[in-house]
């Protein structure tokens, strides 16, 4: 029974009996009893059920926004007036001289069978010692290469010491191959710089290691050459590799390499030197010379400051 259902028995009780409580209105009674009920503990409410829970789409790997690499341009205007090969100046006397030179590497790429124990697509860039102009060389190739109709390169600075790509093209340094190889949550797209001349694309050196040597023989760069050499089947690889008697990283970057160019400075580098040089990277199946930074006009060759024009096998003397 409840309290106000008490209170009315009680009141007909007391009216029964002739007895009105004293200053006590019948209706207060009622109220007193209304207003204990209103502070008496009751029941606990009934929780309302929640809305059902709407679940996230899943996202599944494919669904994830791809890895972009990043947009970046070259001054083409500037890297012609330091006289380097651009798609501005495609009959320029630099132009010419590297069409001579890319031939035969081209032409190797495209002979290089799948069962070749070499990617001939992986061509690395180097010299005796510094100076030389292997970066020089390794850029212009590259661009040259890229003016090809049915071919995308792509430039690797592999000289993690002495980085030096991107400052030849006026560009700011930024992450490249040593971050990918030391950090498993960097992944190759993104570090590329896709740049403005249209099938050339660039992978910075990135930051410097004091085990560069280590991480480049390492299974990582393994898989990362691997999988650079047969993603596309028209990529070119140009790697701007450290000189070969300076540091050891040229001789492990070789092991892995199709085709090695070994530039040589016109009336500097001793035969002695080029021959030592070249004795560190004899498992190379295919290594080629290219004599820099001659005046003097050569078979096939032309005149000017950096004219490459003494190319050939390993065999010939220059």
């Amino acid at each position: 029974m409840s309290l106000i259902e008490k209170a009315v028995e009680r009141l007909d009780q007391l009216k029964r009996a002739g007895v009105t409580p004293h200053g006590v209105e019948a209706p207060s009674i009622i109220e007193q009893a209304v207003a204990a009920q209103s502070v008496a503990p009751t029941a606990a409410p009934v929780a309302e059920k929640p809305a059902p829970a709407v679940a996230a789409p899943k996202i599944s790997v494919d669904d994830e926004p791809a890895a972009q690499s990043r947009q970046i341009d070259i001054d083409l205007t500037r890297l012609g007036a330091i006289g380097m090969v651009t798609p501005l100046n495609t009959r320029s006397m630099i132009a010419e001289e590297y069409r001579v030179i890319k031939r035969p590497l081209l032409r190797n790429v495209s002979q290089g069978s799948e069962t070749d124990a070499y990617h001939r697509n992986l061509i690395m860039v180097t010299s005796s010692v510094p100076g030389e102009g292997k970066s020089f060389s390794s850029i212009n190739l590259a661009i040259s290469m890229a003016m090809e109709l049915d071919r995308t390169v792509l430039l690797v600075d592999a000289d993690v010491s002495r980085p030096s790509v991107l400052n030849h093209l006026g560009l700011p340094p930024a992450r490249g191959l040593m971050d990918v190889l030391l950090n498993e949550s960097i992944q190759l797209p993104d570090v590329l710089l896709r740049t403005n001349i249209e099938k050339l694309t660039i992978l910075p050196a990135g930051m410097p290691h004091q085990r560069a040597t280590e991480f480049l023989a390492s299974d990582a760069m393994v898989r990362l050459l691997d999988e650079l050499a047969t993603r596309y089947a028209d990529r070119i690889i140009v790697f701007d590799s450290p000189p070969l008697l300076m540091t050891t990283e040229a001789r492990v970057l070789a092991t892995h390499m199709g085709q090695v160019v070994v530039v040589v400075e016109a009336g500097r580098t001793s035969q002695a030197m080029v021959r030592q040089a070249l004795s560190t990277i004899e498992a190379c199946p295919v290594k080629m010379m290219l004599l820099n930074k001659t005046r003097d006009i050569g078979p096939g060759g032309y005149y000017g400051y950096y004219s490459p024009y003494g190319y050939g096998q390993q065999e010939r003397e220059h």
